[in-house]
């Protein structure tokens, strides 16, 4: 059965990330979503600052749920690639410590023609992470949504196993023009990080637009049968763009989730 744990990225509080901490744990999330490049850096983290932290999460009755690692550029770019990787492997080191095994990234363009330049070069450095992920503990989850699940799922499956997951973003997919339910049948043994968003498509923009939880086109009873039968054990995360407001709209959003349950 599939069990609820929510989880909230921090970034949608925009709060100062102890206070987001705290509001996160009184609208009852069971993990944060932390960013790696602006809120923890790697490089800052020593085993006193592990431990500290460790210690304010159990006391808040928090977990992390992820590390979100936003890079300026893909794996596919030769430019920087090995600077990149070894920042991205700093992070796996991290969010294992911190008790986590998962990181999230937009991995960049993923070629749809396996003979294009960059299918090479992404599927080198990818190979590489995922040898990392065995040492580390901690895996990469590419978000998913910008590209077609048949061209994401192409690529894990040209890579060895267990290199790379998915971080499955239904919203991302609603609002690209994609069929959510199709696209989640193709991706859905590899997820392990799910982002609760919704969208509708506004017809008078020509494109998706991203709505609170709940009042969008989602199809959330399928999506979360369809994890259950991959024996999904992460976090549904809780983000929201909106500066309106968010704080009500993630703990309305907790509500919901709970509510599906129920």
């Amino acid at each position: 059965m599939l069990e609820l744990k929510t989880a909230i990225r921090l970034e949608s509080l925009r709060q100062p990330f102890k206070k987001a901490l705290v509001t996160a744990s009184r609208l009852g999330a069971n993990g944060v979503e932390i960013n790696g490049q602006t809120t923890l850096r790697p490089a800052e983290m020593s085993r006193t600052a592990v431990r500290h932290l460790r210690k304010m999460l159990s006391d808040l009755n928090l977990k992390v749920s992820a590390i979100h690692f936003p890079t300026r550029q893909g794996y596919g770019v030769a430019q920087d690639l090995d600077r990149r990787i070894d920042a991205t492997k700093s992070a796996m080191t991290m969010a294992y410590e911190l008790g986590c095994n998962i990181v999230v990234n937009r991995i960049g363009m993923v070629p749809a023609d396996p003979m294009h330049p960059q299918w090479t070069t992404l599927v080198q450095a990818l190979t590489d992470l995922g040898n990392f992920s065995q040492k580390s503990g901690a895996w990469l989850a590419a978000r998913a949504g910008s590209e077609d699940a048949e061209t994401l799922n192409q690529l894990i499956d040209s890579l060895p196993m267990h290199s790379l997951t998915v971080d499955f973003d239904p919203g991302d997919f609603l609002i690209n023009g994609f069929d959510v339910n199709e696209s989640m049948k193709t991706l859905g043994s590899h997820v392990t990080s799910f982002r609760a968003r919704d969208a509708v498509q506004d017809l008078s923009q020509g494109r998706g637009v991203e709505v609170q939880l709940g009042r969008g086109s989602v199809d959330w009873a399928f999506l979360l049968g369809t994890l259950e039968e991959n024996d999904y054990k992460g976090y549904l995360t809780i983000q929201r763009e909106t500066e309106e407001n968010s704080i009500v709209q993630c703990g309305e959003a907790i509500e919901y989730l709970t509510n599906l349950f129920r």
